[in-house]
């Protein structure tokens, strides 16, 4: 996938991602993990999955392709096809037949250009793939820019968490999606996503690394 022409990849979270990780933890939230969180979470932690993304900068021979299951073919993780430089990260716990989606955050310099939609559909996707049930996660009532986010991609407010955050009080919002198993659902989601990826290759056509 582009981002202009720069090739973007997603793949796994590593403990030499953690100090980039920090970083823009601490620039998006008010109550940021420490890197210690965040290591236990890698090697600890059996029900945690998290991801990162960045530029690809490499130049690969590429393709024409259309669809997203061929995008996530430069999407995924290449070794040696990409740079440790991370632009955004995110990630969720498998909670018995449920991903609750625990973070999500893109660097500052970076945001406003469809990068946490490419992360927030990573998630779905791996959740699926995992044969949850369906995703959920709590946002500050405060921030309406993720709930936008959120709804645009099926997600529906279920309850609010009284004086949920410890720094202020606020309230929390508990957003779920429909289950993983309704049509109506995915197509929201495949609709936002052919969206998502005319935006990203705005005059160019996305390319993707053959399947293997």
């Amino acid at each position: 996938m582009y981002l202009g022409h720069i090739p973007l990849v997603v793949k796994p979270m590593q403990v030499a991602h953690i100090p980039a990780v920090a970083s823009i933890e601490r620039e998006s939230f008010t109550m940021p993990w420490p890197d210690t969180a965040y290591r236990h979470e890698l090697t600890q932690n059996e029900t945690a999955h998290y991801y990162v993304l960045g530029p690809q900068r490499s130049h690969p021979t590429l393709a024409d392709a259309s669809t997203w299951h061929r995008l996530r073919q430069m999407l995924w993780f290449r070794p040696g096809a990409d740079s440790d430089e991370v632009w955004g990260y995110a990630g969720f716990w498998m909670m018995v037949d449920e991903a609750h989606i625990s973070t999500l955050a893109v660097r500052h310099d970076m945001r406003q250009r469809g990068l946490g939609q490419c992360l927030l559909l990573t998630l779905l996707d791996e959740a699926r793939n995992l044969e949850t049930v369906r995703a959920t996660l709590e946002v500050r009532i405060s921030n309406c820019a993720a709930q936008a986010l959120y709804a645009k991609y099926g997600f529906e407010e279920v309850g609010r968490r009284k004086g949920y955050y410890p720094d202020n009080g606020e309230d929390a919002l508990l957003l779920t999606t429909p289950d993983f198993s309704s049509v109506a659902f995915w197509n929201t989601v495949d609709a936002s996503r052919s969206r998502l990826l005319e935006r990203l290759g705005q005059a160019s056509v996305a390319r993707v690394l053959p399947a293997n």
